[in-house]
């Protein structure tokens, strides 16, 4: 137990530091942005109370937002994601397939569950945070490209992070 908050600790930092420090900066004429910082979500426990989700979620969505000066979109985004990441699990993983201190890794789960896992989730993500950001549907078009491809750039650099950690299979 102690390992699993250890781990989650350090990632929470290394993956907000990556994504103020490196990734805000990162982009491709405001249309693609890439938000990594999303994987502290979907890298959390399997079997973690929703109560606790959804307070680890908002609290890394407002601290992005602290540094973006942004009102509270990533965190009602982030929030939004805790849910998407949520209805996914209970949809697709039985209960008696996974153990409570589970992280849905790359060597732990199938590489077609994980793909189909973050693609989702982020494009999930992406939608509530760029909807919330325009609150408008005025230029529609622009913000179903920027959505699209900034899921695009986020699941490829989250994918690249996945395979740079990966562990043999632990299955």
């Amino acid at each position: 137990m102690a390992k699993v908050f250890l781990y989650n600790t350090i990632r929470f930092c290394v993956l907000v530091a990556l994504q103020v420090f490196l990734f805000k900066n990162m982009g491709y004429y405001n249309l693609a942005t890439p938000f990594p910082y999303i994987l502290f979500v979907l890298l959390l426990p399997v079997g973690i109370p929703n109560f606790v989700l959804y307070c680890l979620a908002f609290l890394t969505g407002i601290t992005v937002d602290a540094f973006y000066d942004t009102l509270g979109v990533n965190a009602a985004a982030c929030a939004a994601l805790a849910w998407g990441r949520i209805l996914f699990i209970r949809i697709t993983l039985q209960s008696d397939q996974h153990e409570n201190y589970m992280t849905p890794l790359l060597g732990t789960v199938p590489f077609r569950w994980y793909f189909l896992y973050v693609s989702l989730t982020t494009l999930f993500h992406h939608s509530v945070l760029f909807m919330l950001e325009t609150f408008t549907f005025h230029h529609f078009h622009y913000t179903i490209t920027r959505i699209f491809l900034s899921c695009i750039f986020t699941v490829v650099i989250i994918l690249l992070f996945s395979l740079l950690f990966y562990r043999k299979k632990q299955r």
